[in-house]
């Protein structure tokens, strides 16, 4: 038996097909090694066995050169499990007005320790329109402490 090149495209497109469904980037590689192996199997003319190792090599090249080299690169963009001081200096937008007697909301462009909205009241008691720029100058609970920027 002696796969053709278009079935290692076949091959290829399924498993990025299926990396769609994965969150791993894993299967997205080795659909990429088929792909390549299908290349190469189209410019050479290689048995069975050889296609497979060539296949398992680019497999093999493909994750080492993803995981060691590209998706430490990658980073997160949320501080989300960590303790609440990491949003202390961090800027956002009033979206529901703060009163004197009561709470306001602040949103971030980026989400902070996993929500973009939170809580918040003001650090001296005044009230802040929507609209301000704050900074976040404490952590009480589950409310932020804002000052106007």
């Amino acid at each position: 038996m002696n796969l053709q090149p278009w079935h290692w495209v076949i091959i290829g497109l399924l498993l990025i097909t299926v990396e769609l469904f994965l969150p791993s980037f894993a299967a997205l590689w080795f659909g990429v090694a088929a792909l390549l192996t299908a290349l190469l199997a189209w410019l050479l003319p290689v048995g069975l066995i050889m296609q497979v190792v060539i296949w398992l090599v680019l497999s093999i090249i493909a994750c080492v050169l993803w995981f060691a080299l590209i998706q430490p690169k990658i980073k997160t963009r949320t501080k989300a499990g960590l303790g609440g001081a990491v949003i202390i200096g961090e800027s956002g937008m009033i979206v529901s007005a703060i009163t004197p007697e009561g709470l306001g909301v602040v949103r971030f462009a980026v989400p902070k320790v996993g929500a973009d909205q939170w809580r918040c009241r003001s650090d001296d008691g005044q009230p802040i329109a929507v609209g301000e720029r704050v900074v976040v100058t404490a952590v009480m609970g589950n409310e932020l402490v804002v000052a106007k920027k």
